[in-house]
């Protein structure tokens, strides 16, 4: 089996974070999303894995490289326009072959890997398996109706009268029938291959779809809210650790905190769950529960709580707690006392800015 990983989406719900990056290397707990994916489709056995890329396509060659940092063999294929997931799958031919394969979203973080998804589909004679997960809300996402038997009979896109409450996950898995389903399908109304479309397609068709309900938490991380709470969950589940090499100086470090090697803890209280980066320096500074602080970041005389931190960034004498907030790369908040007070800010692009 081989995978295929999609990683050719603009972010643009995560402006101005992913203006000059991709959102799928946005870390959470300080490891890039797309790094996750990776990881758990190699920790369920396959090691062969495609990723479709698009305009960030460099910043992703740069950072995976040909995978051996994660123990797998990575195949780059360029998808010149977002024509849609379907579209993804079939330029995608050449690298998957005949082979059975699984489908990753690369902004997709779920909770316990994907290792029994894999066997089971491996062990039946299913053309295709899908993931769902009961949510609150089916009428925001695609949902499947199922049959008596347990297989998909429909799959709707965002119905004002759901089915069920169980929505797609954006995993999936197929065998080489899915070929002749993407061949088949027309363009939706929005211009683009919907991979709902080339599933339906296999369910009409007479192929077997069977689902696999997710019972663990799983989160899109599409938007800002999603990535904090994405890195609050995945900070519950890290095994706490403090690196060699790393200074302690009249802190107080509760027993949920990882920090990184050479990294600096002075004067100040952490408490977990919190990740602390290599080299990152914090100083006369409170970080509180489910904050990531990546590397070589430097914080000074700050209150932050329930934050990101990206690389490279410098916080000093905000004279607030900051919480519930993304900070991105080599990024600079600070007070100043000069006169007369005012709020003095460089502000990208479909930013947002809470004064209280």
């Amino acid at each position: 089996m081989k995978g295929l990983i999609l990683s050719g989406g603009k972010g643009t719900r995560l402006y101005p974070l992913t203006y000059t990056n991709a959102k799928q290397l946005i870390p959470v707990a300080n490891k890039p999303v797309l790094v996750r994916v990776i990881e758990s489709i190699r920790d369920a056995g396959v090691d062969e894995i495609g990723i479709v890329i698009g305009q960030t396509g460099p910043q992703i060659q740069e950072l995976i490289g040909d995978g051996s940092k994660q123990g797998v063999k990575i195949t780059y294929i360029p998808q010149l326009s977002p024509d849609g997931l379907a579209h993804a799958v079939k330029i995608s031919r050449d690298f998957l072959g005949d082979d059975r394969f699984v489908m990753f979203l690369g902004d997709n973080v779920i909770q316990g890997g994907i290792g029994q998804l894999i066997s089971d589909f491996a062990k039946s004679d299913w053309n295709s398996q899908i993931v769902l997960k009961e949510v609150e809300n089916p009428t925001a996402y695609g949902v499947a109706k199922l049959r008596p038997d347990g297989s998909i009979e429909q799959l709707i896109e965002k119905p004002k009268n759901p089915p069920s409450n169980l929505a797609l996950v954006g995993i999936y898995m197929f065998d080489p029938h899915i070929w002749e389903a993407v061949n088949s399908i027309k363009p939706s109304k929005r211009g683009e291959l919907e991979i709902t479309d080339a599933i339906q397609w296999l369910v009409d068709a007479g192929h077997r779809v069977f689902p696999h309900v997710h019972k663990g938490w799983w989160i899109d991380t599409g938007k800002p809210t999603d990535m904090l709470e994405a890195n609050s969950l995945v900070l519950e589940e890290l095994i706490p650790a403090v690196a060699a090499g790393v200074t302690v100086e009249n802190s107080e470090i509760d027993r949920r905190v990882t920090v990184e090697k050479g990294a600096k803890i002075i004067n100040s209280v952490v408490r977990g769950p919190t990740i602390i980066g290599e080299n990152t320096v914090i100083e006369n500074s409170y970080i509180g529960p489910f904050t990531s602080i990546y590397h070589d970041v430097r914080i000074q005389n700050c209150e932050i709580e329930r934050s990101i931190v990206l690389e490279n960034s410098s916080l000093a004498d905000i004279g607030t707690r900051m919480q519930d907030s993304l900070v991105g790369r080599h990024a600079t908040v600070r007070r100043t006392d000069s006169k007369p007070k005012s709020l003095k800010m460089n502000i990208g692009d479909h930013s947002n800015l809470w004064v209280v």
